[in-house]
C-alpha cells in the first residue's frame, strides 16, 4: 500500500494474509509487488452502468424537485403560481415516463422487471427506491390528469373530467412529495450502499446532495419554462430566491468532500473527470448560476430572461454533469486496490 493511504501493514478478514507497503500477499505468505488483484481477479466489482443510468438519476431528482415546488405553489393557493403548478406537474409527468423506461432497458434482462416488486425489503435502496417510483409515478399521473381537467383538455369525457376536477388533488400532492423526494434522494443513497469506496465514504453527503442538486435542476427547468412564455415577474423573482438557497446548499455539502473522502476523493478531483467535477459541475453549473443571481438581487432588478434562460442551462447541465462524475469516479476507485484497503482499515478502526 501507498504512503498515500498510510504505511501501517492491515490484516485482511481475520486469516493470515497481511497488506503491506509495495507488497501483495496471499494467505499465509508475502511477496512483492503492487496489491492489485485478489487471486487473479480485482478486489470489487465496479459499476457497469451506462448513459442510460446516468440520465435515470438526473431525470429522478428533476421530476421529485419539480413535483415538490410544483405542489409548495398550489398549496400556497396564489392564482399568479397558475403556470409554475401546471409546468412543474408536466414536468414531473414526463420525467417519470422516461426514467423507468431507461431503468429497465439497462437491466440484465430487461423482460424480467416485474420480478422487482415480488418483495419489499426496507433495508434494500433499490427495493425502497422501485416502490417509491412507482408510487410516486402514479402521483404524477393523477396530479396531471387534474390538471388537464383544469385546462378543458378532458372536456370531450365529461364524466372523466368532472371526476378529476372534484378529486382530493391536494392529498394525492402531499402524499406525491414525500414519494418525490425519496426518488430524488435514494439514487445517492443507492451508491453510497455499495463497496466502492468513494461512494461508501460519502454515505452521509450523497443522498442530501443528490437532492439538492434535484431541486436546484427542477427550479432552474421551471425558471427556463416560464422565461420563455409571459409568466409573472414575481414568479420568476422567488424561483431565483430558492435557486440561490439550493446551490448554496449543494456547494456546502460539495466543499465537505475533500476533507470527508480525504485520499479517496482522487479520482472525483483529479484527471479528466476532476475538470468535468470542479469546472462544469462546481463552476458554470453552480457557482456562474448563483453569483449572476446574487448580483442581479443586489442590483433590486429583475433579472434579463435571456441571462436567467442561459443560467438555467448551465444549472441543468451541471445536474448532468454531477451524477456522471460520480458514476465514472466511481468506477476509477473500485479499479484501485489501495483505496479498498484504505477505506477497509477506516471502517476497522470505526468499528473498533
Amino acid at each position: 500500500m501507498s504512503n498515500t493511504y498510510g504505511n501501517r501493514p492491515e490484516r485482511l478478514g481475520g486469516t493470515a494474509t497481511v497488506v503491506r507497503p509495495d507488497a501483495t500477499a496471499g494467505r499465509g505468505e508475502e511477496r512483492p509487488g503492487e496489491a492489485s488483484t485478489y487471486y487473479g481477479m480485482p478486489l470489487i466489482k465496479k459499476a457497469t452502468w451506462s448513459w442510460e443510468i446516468m440520465l435515470y438519476f438526473f431525470l429522478g431528482g428533476l421530476a421529485g424537485g419539480s413535483f415538490l415546488v410544483s405542489t409548495l405553489a398550489d398549496l400556497r393557493g396564489s392564482v399568479k403560481d397558475a403556470a409554475l403548478v401546471r409546468a412543474g406537474r408536466f414536468i414531473a409527468l414526463i420525467c417519470m415516463i422516461i426514467s423507468p423506461i431507461l431503468l429497465i432497458k439497462d437491466l440484465g434482462r430487461p423482460g424480467r422487471f416485474h420480478h422487482m416488486f415480488r418483495i419489499l425489503k426496507l433495508r434494500s435502496a433499490m427495493s425502497l427506491g422501485t416502490w417509491a417510483i412507482t408510487v410516486f409515478g402514479i402521483c404524477c399521473g393523477l396530479t396531471t390528469a387534474h390538471q388537464l381537467a383544469k385546462d378543458g383538455l378532458l372536456n370531450r369525457f365529461p364524466p372523466l373530467a368532472r371526476f378529476m376536477k372534484a378529486f382530493p388533488v391536494k392529498v394525492i400532492e402531499v402524499i406525491g412529495s414525500v414519494f418525490g423526494l425519496v426518488v430524488a434522494s435514494y439514487t445517492g443513497v443507492l451508491l453510497s450502499a455499495t463497496a466502492v469506496p468513494v461512494w461508501a465514504r460519502a454515505r452521509h453527503i450523497l443522498g442530501p446532495l443528490f437532492l439538492s442538486s434535484g431541486l436546484s435542476t427542477a427550479l432552474a427547468s421551471l425558471s427556463l419554462l416560464l422565461s420563455l412564455g409571459r409568466s409573472k415577474q414575481d414568479t420568476l423573482e422567488r424561483l431565483d430566491s430558492a435557486e440561490i438557497i439550493t446551490m448554496a446548499t449543494e456547494l456546502g455539502l460539495i466543499s465537505t468532500l475533500p476533507r470527508v473522502l480525504g485520499p479517496l476523493a482522487k479520482p472525483l478531483f483529479k484527471g479528466r473527470v476532476g475538470v468535468l467535477f470542479m469546472a462544469g459541475t462546481m463552476g458554470s453549473g453552480l457557482l456562474v448560476p448563483l453569483f449572476t443571481r446574487l448580483g442581479w438581487k443586489l442590483t433590486r432588478k429583475p433579472m434579463p430572461r435571456a441571462l436567467n434562460i442561459v443560467a438555467s442551462l448551465m444549472v441543468l447541465v451541471g445536474g448532468i454533469l454531477l451524477r456522471y462524475t460520480w458514476i465514472v469516479a466511481g468506477r476509477g476507485s473500485a479499479d484501485d486496490p489501495q483505496a479498498t484497503h484504505y477505506y477497509n482499515a477506516l471502517e476497522r478502526k470505526r468499528g473498533s
